[in-house]
């Protein structure tokens, strides 16, 4: 028996003006979240904190210095090869940011989120997103 490698990833949930901010992956052994939407962040180390993990991913990848909130969300969802359990933060920007590992950006209004454009385990909390900022 092969049990699938489960992953613990903490994201940014970031809001300006009533959008989202998402970035978008590039390639990636894994056709089904290649070129996808996502919220920025990513993997947990050992005996690091979530909050830890999105302040650290995001100035490694973006160079963004942030502010992280509260816990908005947390979802497992099993993919083919893996299972990730992703913690989405509330987080603040307080610099401005670069893009060194994704190859687009976006700022999205909640009503323009598609779940078909989005990592798939990212696209399961847009639902609580359109709820809760009326798209």
């Amino acid at each position: 028996m092969n049990e699938k490698k489960h992953v613990k990833v903490a994201a940014a949930l970031l809001f300006d003006k009533g959008r989202i901010f998402a970035t978008r992956r590039g390639d990636s052994p894994y056709a089904y979240v290649a070129h996808k939407l996502e919220f920025p962040g990513g993997k947990i180390e050992p005996n690091e904190s979530g909050e830890d993990a999105v302040r650290r991913e995001l100035k490694e990848e973006l160079n963004l210095e942030v502010n992280v909130g509260g816990l908005y969300a947390s979802h497992t969802f099993e993919y083919p090869d893996f299972i990730v359990t992703l913690f989405l933060y509330e987080c603040e920007m307080l610099s401005s940011f670069v893009l060194k590992e994704h190859e687009s950006y976006a700022w999205l209004l909640p009503s323009e989120l598609d779940e078909t454009d989005w990592a798939p385990a990212d696209a399961d909390i847009l639902g609580s997103l359109k709820r809760v900022f009326g798209a």
